[in-house]
């Protein structure tokens, strides 16, 4: 019988229509950076105080500046409690001066009240925090905007996924895409915050379920050596859509535009009905063979190739793989070391990259350059990795990669802001790091479980991305709020313990993918297979190989 993989050999493992599909889908990661991180336009939070309409009412009478009429309502000390308190002034029993300065307010009682909303200095930017009022005590519901996105995308993940398998990988794509179009629009026209709230956990759902499906449809259209590459690379082009993200923010300075923006995208993957196949390797695990050969043999003539081998017989070769459970992951030592340390790397990925994003819209500087700077220092890390994997391995570089990031943010914690361009240098390194193992620890996981278990691995394990998500933000924003530096020093340290579990793992450079638990238990098997491999592959005489050739191109 011939597997789809042998029929690859022919067909063309990564030809003109694979990478016509593949460009088709690195598309698909560009929106999703500004789902993902866009809270930090749109849930832009400026200086803010409580408005006293008595003190905007003189402002306007006697042409005071912003300035001197927030001197007038902000009481003088901690500038973060000023924020929320105003002075306790009966303007009308007060006599009427427009000189700002001979009033003295010092041994004025304040109150924490800001029962007339607030004020805001910013030039043009509209952001929910704004229209919704959410700084002071609501400040949180900033926090939660971003936690349930990612409670959407810990539902939608698993979801989807099982639609995906269940119902296949295309229209699951589609589906989701539909849903991403529907709730970026409900979004954008929220009348008010609980409502943006549920859209934005539906957004979530779609979002990121929608970019699974198209990574795994991907990844089973092209020969298993180009996997790792094109997998890196899907993600690599989330760093395309954070440049894109300011520059759009720049020009867009309302948030419900922004979102449309944002939004857009998701409308058009809805012509990829027309563009992109159905996964053959799931259709014959559904034992639907005839849509199976029909797309093989189309993905073969647009490469150009001639299929010789009989396809008529084409089957699944992971049908008889036996179904996976949650126990198969923690039974066994190994099999719980890696579970445990890669679910913490997952949940420490998530927290220090999102928390790194969020953190340049709460500095004071330019965000739009701060952003275009941490986004450019993304791209080196999919190069990195693709460096020095077969040359070095994966496990040093993955653990390098989270110490880097660890020991950045402490160095940049303690350097002092008059050091601007120091530490712009620095905290850009720590970004390049968690980039690095955030990408890593996706195909590592891959290569740490066996055939029948590995996808519903990689599913349980990448939940604890999403956790991280849903803590990122409350972590950010609180702790700053204590010591703008404080999250720094939270997300080194987990940086530097998710590195240090990352050395416990075993090496799986030039080893062949665990078919069961066994090759798990056993690593040195693994590596027997894979020396007989090579020597097989090294005994091979060239008169063999000139023939095994001639077969081929004669077939």
């Amino acid at each position: 019988m011939t597997t789809f993989d042998d029929i690859l050999e022919e067909a063309g493992k990564f030809g003109r229509c694979q990478k016509r599909i593949f460009a088709l889908f690195c598309l698909v990661s560009m929106p999703w950076a500004g789902v993902y991180v866009g809270i930090v336009f749109q849930g832009f939070t400026p200086d803010h105080w409580c408005r006293d309409p008595a003190v905007v009412e003189r402002r306007q009478t006697c042409g005071w500046s912003l300035t001197e009429a927030r001197r007038l309502t902000v009481p003088q000390g901690n500038r973060s409690e000023s924020s929320c308190e105003r002075y306790e002034v009966d303007w009308n029993s007060t006599a009427l001066s427009c000189d700002s300065e001979e009033l003295d307010l010092s041994r004025i009682p304040t109150t924490a009240a800001c029962k007339d909303g607030w004020e805001y200095d910013y030039e043009g930017r509209q952001s929910f925090v704004t229209e919704f009022d959410l700084v002071c005590a609501d400040g949180w519901l900033v926090d939660l905007f971003q936690a349930s996105l990612n409670v959407g995308f810990l539902v939608g993940s698993i979801a989807i996924g099982y639609l995906a398998d269940r119902f296949g990988r295309k229209i699951s794509f589609l589906m989701s895409n539909v849903l991403n179009a529907i709730t970026g629009i409900m979004v954008a026209v929220a009348p008010n915050y609980v409502t943006l709230l549920v859209f934005r956990t539906l957004y979530g759902f779609g979002v990121k379920g929608g970019w699974v499906a198209g990574y795994v449809l991907i990844t089973e259209l092209v020969g298993v050596e180009y996997r790792r590459t094109v997998g890196v690379l899907y993600q690599m082009f989330f760093s395309v859509g954070i440049l894109i993200l300011p520059l759009l923010a720049y020009f867009i300075s309302d948030w419900r535009w922004l979102q449309v923006a944002i939004t857009a995208p998701y409308f058009i993957f809805l012509s990829y009905y027309w563009l992109i196949p159905e996964s053959p390797r799931w259709l014959l695990s559904q034992k639907q063979n005839a849509k199976a050969v029909k797309i093989t043999q189309a993905m073969a003539k647009e490469n150009k190739k001639t299929l010789s081998k009989n396809i008529e017989t084409l089957t699944d070769d992971n049908a008889a793989s036996r179904t996976a459970s949650f126990m198969d992951l923690i039974r066994t030592p190994n099999m719980r070391k890696h579970t445990l340390i890669l679910s913490f790397n997952w949940f420490t990925s998530a927290v220090v990259y999102q928390g790194l994003i969020m953190r340049l819209g709460i500095l004071g500087g330019n965000v739009y350059i701060d952003f275009v700077i941490s986004g450019l220092v993304e791209f080196p890390a999919a190069f990195l990795i693709l460096f020095t994997i077969e040359r070095i391995g994966r496990r040093i570089p993955f653990a390098s990669a989270n110490i880097v990031a660890g020991a950045a943010c402490f160095i940049t914690a303690m350097i002092p802001d008059s050091m601007f361009w120091f530490k712009t240098v620095v905290a850009c390194i720590g970004r390049l790091g968690i980039t690095m193992a955030f990408e890593m620890v996706v195909f590592v996981n891959t290569e740490l479980y066996p055939t029948f278990v590995r996808n519903f691995g990689v599913s349980v394990c990448s939940t604890l991305c999403d956790v991280g998500g849903i803590v990122a933000p409350f972590l950010l924003y609180r702790l700053a709020v204590i010591w703008l530096e404080l999250p720094l020093l939270i997300f080194g340290s987990l940086a530097f313990v998710a590195g240090g579990l990352v050395l416990l793992l075993p090496e799986t450079r030039g080893l062949l993918l665990p078919d069961t638990i066994d090759d798990i238990e056993h690593p040195e098997r693994r590596m027997e297979k894979a020396a007989l491999r090579n020597q097989q592959r090294t005994n091979l005489l060239p008169t063999e190989y000139i023939s095994n050739n001639k077969e081929t191109a004669t077939v």
